[in-house]
Formats: structure tokens, sequence, C-alpha cells
């Protein structure tokens, strides 16, 4: 029995920060901003469906509000919880003396002033503490802080999934929010950095986290973000509906509700919004009209399924009850995700867990096209004060669209994780073929197999299968590839399986100098000079920048690694082996702490 959950936020902000210039601000803008929130309020009870009201600061000098949240907490059951965004208003600006609204920039010691505060009007508004709070992501230090002083709390709104480089880009270099990196459904995070789920109860940061916002898998990664999720205004920005109707909002739901069948039948939504998204000027060439009806449609398609019995709508405190009950720290969230925007046969393959995050794209053969070492455990403490006041992005190993991929301009190969065939002299790419894959589970180890491909080596035809595992807790993913046939009887292929990577958390590359190289027992330290070494064992990287040591081994088989130069700052590690019809290749990439 499948179970799809929907945590549904609603926020009266009463200065909305999309709105507050353009809308002129005051005491009018405040007034249309509370008739929206209770627009929005009606709308989700009208559908049965229960919210989170999350108070900002303004709010909690509004009466009015104040009397709203205790009447709906009694009458329909939301939660009353506290955000930390919507800071910006009238008695912020005039106490802390700035424009700075989010909470992770802020020094730590204001961090803890701005807190207490907050916390301390909502204790003297509502007589208690909030179980539940958020912000567009919550830093480690700031989390700490939060559940000694406020043990309360137990679920917070923590990261945006991919809210990095691309959305910056797309909003005129001047969205100063970047933090990729993280996973995309609920987790619980390390006391050692919020996007690294926690591996057991000592590393536990004592809070659930849930995204900002559910998103497109796909779309996001090679797109912006704010414009492809379960969020009805951001389908309205992309631009992806037609004569009032927007399928693809009802498509993403139910992608989402399909990853129950890799995730032992859970599946999660999560909506949160405030009136700045419902503005009666429009937005987004879109009119006040078709805003509200792109949420009543949203909401009713969730009361539908609610009254189907394939929906639990349930607040924030609710939700982190249930995921620890349900979830355990090593159980790694997979998502099989295809096209649900372009009608392709695109899919992508994501896996998280405490030890890494990584992504492969069937549409490459199965490639590699992302990889987060989360085995390295990084604390990168941020805000002003810190190495990153704004770049709170977990670093990465591979990024096919920050530094290229198997497809780049000229000098040759950007991050990714393939392999290539040879026979005779005559090669191919895996990257160059595509395929779809099917999911299965073996006892603790996930399995994506992917349909064979016809590899064609000059005169030769091989169909090969390509076959990943992931074990819970090995920090590794087993790659097999399998010569099913050849047109050739007897003939031998050669597979030279291989990563290209780097590490950074832009698209603008990072001094390689202090790494190391080993294969076997050859080394090279990293100076840009193009030198390779090749030996038997594993091949291995040392990144001393990142704390990350990333190995490929094939059971003893000859290993090689490669040094970048300048205009390429790359590394390779690879293994190689020979194999005849029905035979197989297999290779392990690791993760590890360096130190």
């Amino acid at each position: 029995m499948s179970t799809f959950i929907l945590n549904l936020l609603h926020r009266p902000e009463l200065n909305p920060e999309y709105a507050e210039k353009t809308a002129g601000g005051g005491e009018k803008l405040q007034v249309e901003s509370l008739e929206i929130f209770k627009l929005q309020q009606d709308i989700a009870h009208k559908n049965g469906l229960r919210t989170t009201i999350q108070m900002t600061y303004s709010s909690l000098f509004s009466d009015e509000v104040i009397r709203l949240a205790k009447d709906y907490h009694e009458k329909y059951g939301d939660e009353i919880s506290l955000s930390l965004l919507g800071l910006p208003c009238k008695e912020f600006k005039e106490k802390y003396k700035t424009q700075d609204f989010c909470i992770w920039m802020f020094s730590m010691e204001d961090k803890r002033a701005i807190v207490d505060d907050v916390f301390g009007k909502f204790y003297d508004c509502f007589g208690f503490y909030p179980q539940s709070t958020g912000s567009y992501y919550m830093d480690c230090d700031l989390t700490a802080y939060i559940k000694e002083k406020y043990p309360t709390v137990k679920c917070a709104v923590a990261t945006c999934w991919e809210e990095g480089p691309k959305a910056y880009h797309t909003c005129n270099n001047s969205w100063y929010t970047l933090m990729d990196g993280g996973p995309w459904n609920p987790w619980i995070p390390s006391t050692c950095n919020t996007h690294v789920p926690a591996k057991g109860p000592e590393d536990d940061s004592g809070i659930v986290a849930i995204p900002h916002l559910s998103r497109d898998l796909i779309a996001c990664f090679d797109g912006n973000g704010s414009n492809f999720g379960t969020h009805p205004q951001n389908v309205l920005r992309g631009m992806i509906y037609q004569d009032g109707e927007y399928p693809y909002l009802y498509n993403i739901i139910d992608q989402y509700r399909y990853q129950a069948r890799f995730n032992n039948g859970y599946s999660y939504n999560m909506m949160f919004v405030g009136p700045g998204w419902m503005n009666k000027k429009g937005r987004w060439e879109a009119p006040y009209e078709l805003l509200v009806k792109s949420y009543e449609d949203a909401m009713a398609y969730y009361g539908q399924l609610k009254r189907q019995g394939k929906l639990l709508d349930m607040t924030m405190a609710e939700f982190a009850d249930w995921f620890r009950a349900n979830r355990g720290y090593e159980q790694p969230e997979c998502a099989l995700w295809k096209d649900i925007l372009y009608g392709s046969n695109k899919q992508h393959f994501w896996y998280c867990d405490p030890y890494m995050r990584c992504c492969l794209d069937m549409n490459q053969g199965g490639a590699m096209i992302d990889l987060r070492p989360y085995a390295a455990r990084l604390y990168r403490p941020c805000g002003i004060g810190t190495r990153n006041v704004q770049d709170v992005s977990y670093p990465f190993l591979i990024q096919a669209n920050y530094r290229a991929g198997f497809f780049t301009h000229y000098a040759g190969e950007g991050t990714v994780k393939s392999c290539r065939v040879s026979y005779q002299g005559k090669s191919a790419d895996m990257c160059l073929c595509r395929t779809t894959a099917s999911f299965t589970r073996e006892g603790d180890t996930r399995v994506v197999t992917l349909e064979p491909v016809e590899m064609v080596l000059g005169e030769l035809k091989a169909k090969i299968q390509t076959i990943f595992r992931f074990k819970e807790g090995s920090s590794a993913v087993e790659t097999e590839r399998r010569l099913l046939e050849t047109n050739i009887p007897g003939a031998k292929v050669e597979i030279d399986e291989y990563i290209i990577a780097c590490y950074g958390t832009t698209e603008y590359p990072e001094d390689m100098c202090g790494i190391t190289l080993t294969a076997g027992e050859e080394r090279i330290d990293y100076a840009y000079r193009c030198r390779s070494a090749e030996s038997s064992g594993t091949a291995s990287a040392l990144i001393p920048q990142i704390n990350t040591r990333v190995s490929l081994n094939a059971g003893g088989s000859n290993c090689y690694v490669s040094e970048g130069y300048a205009f390429s700052p790359m590394f390779t590690l690879g293994v190689k082996g020979t194999i005849s019809e029905k035979e197989g290749f297999v290779s392990w990439l690791r993760l590890e702490k360096a130190n």
C-alpha cells in the first residue's frame, strides 16, 4: 500500500519580499496580503486539506493574523509554525539596521539574536514555542542553536533543491542563494552539514528537514528550478500552460507519487506559498484570476487524491514523527525520474544516502552526471564572517552542467563517469548510447538495470548491458558491463571504466594543486602537467580541499590516473579489462573521508 504524504505550508507574509517594491508597500499591501492569505487557507480547507501556518516576523505584530491562526488551529487542526523567511518588515529593519533577510547569511552572533527575538515574539503571541520552522536554507550551526534553545522544534524547511548558479543566472545575476547539492526529498540532516543526511543517532541534528518545494528532477537539473515544481505559480512562471490549463502540474504531482515504487511505498510532496504569489496585479504575464485558478485547481487535485484514499495531508510536526518512525538513517532515497516536460524518453536515476548523492543519465548510457561526496561530511560554516557568505552548496566531484560532461566545446573532457568500449583499435563511449532503465531491490541493495545497447566497433557489433548496484552503507557504486552477444564468435572487447572529476560548487574552476593521484604504487602530485601513470590495483585521488578520497577498482585489474592541464582542470581515474561474450566487467567507485 503506497503512502503519498503532502505538507501544505502557508505563510501570512504581510510584506512579501517579491511584492513590497512593485506593489508600493505600506498598509494597502498588508491588507491585500492578509486577504490573499485567507483566500489560500479557504481554498485548502474547502478541499479538506490541513495546513501548516508558518508565521512570519511581520505577522507576529498583527493581532488579526494571530487570531486567525488560533482559529484555524482550533477549527481545522492546522499547525501554528514559525518561519524565518519574511524578516524584512518595518520592525525588523528598524531594529537590525539592515536590508538582509536570509537568516543563514547573517553572522552567527546576529543569527542567535534574531532567532531569540523571533522565537520570543512567537511565544508571547501564542504561549508556546513552535514545533517547526524553516527558511530557504538553514545551516547546521543555526539548526544546532535552535534545537538547543528551543527543543520543541522537530521539523524545518532546510534547503532548496538545486537553487544554485542556474537560478542565479536566470534572475539576472541577482539571486544570491547558492545551495546546490542537497536532497530533493525529506531527510534527517547531519550535525556537520545540513545537506548531508545523518548516518546515525550520534550524527543526528535533531530535526527532520524538508525541501523548499518539490521540483522536477530533470528540468531543475538542466534549467532554473524556480520554473519547474509542484507549486502552481512556478508552472505559470515557467510558461508551461496554455489556455488556462497546465497538465504538467498534475504530471509532476503524479511523477512524485510514482516514486513510491522505489522507496518502500513512500512518496512525498511539499507546497509552500505566501501571499506574494497571488499578487492582485498579476505576475509573469498571468492575471490575478489565473493565479487564483491555478491554486484552486492544484488544491482540488490534492483534495481528490485524499478523498480517494491516495494521499495523507500532514502538518510538519506530524510528518517529522511519521518520518522518524518509518525511515531508517541509512535507508536511501531513490528516484527514477522521466521527462514529463518535453515528452522525450529521457530518464535520470537519483540516489541519496549519508555517503553520497549521485545522478545517472540514461540518455548517455547511464553516465554519472552528478556526484556529491557526503562521505567527507564537510563542515562549511556560512554567513557574514565566514568564507562562505552566500555559497552554501555542497561541493561536487562531477557536475555535467557546471563543468561540462562528455560533450565539451574544444579542449576535451568534462566531468562524467562512463566507459569506453574498444575492439581492434576502434572505440566508442557509452555516453553516445541512449537507453532506459528499470529498478529492482535485492535485500539491502538497490539495482538499476539498463536496457542493452548495441555498439558498432568497426566490423564488430556488440550488445552490452549495464547494471548499477547501490548497497546500503557501503559508500560505493558497483558497475557491471555485460557483453551479451557479438556478431563475431570469440571476439574480445576492452572495457575502460573511467571517471573524470574535479571539485567545486560553481562553473568556475578551483585550484587543483594539492590533489594527489595514485595508480597502485605510482603517484602524481597535481601540477597541471598532463602526466599519466599506470599500474594494477586501485586508481584514486586525494582531494584535501574537500577532505575527500575517491577511488576506482576492478578487483586488481589494470588501472591508470591522468592529470589535467590549466585549460581542462580535471583528473581522470580508470580501470581496464577484457571480456568475451557472456562475461561481465565489474568495478567499484568508492568515496571516503580523506582523514
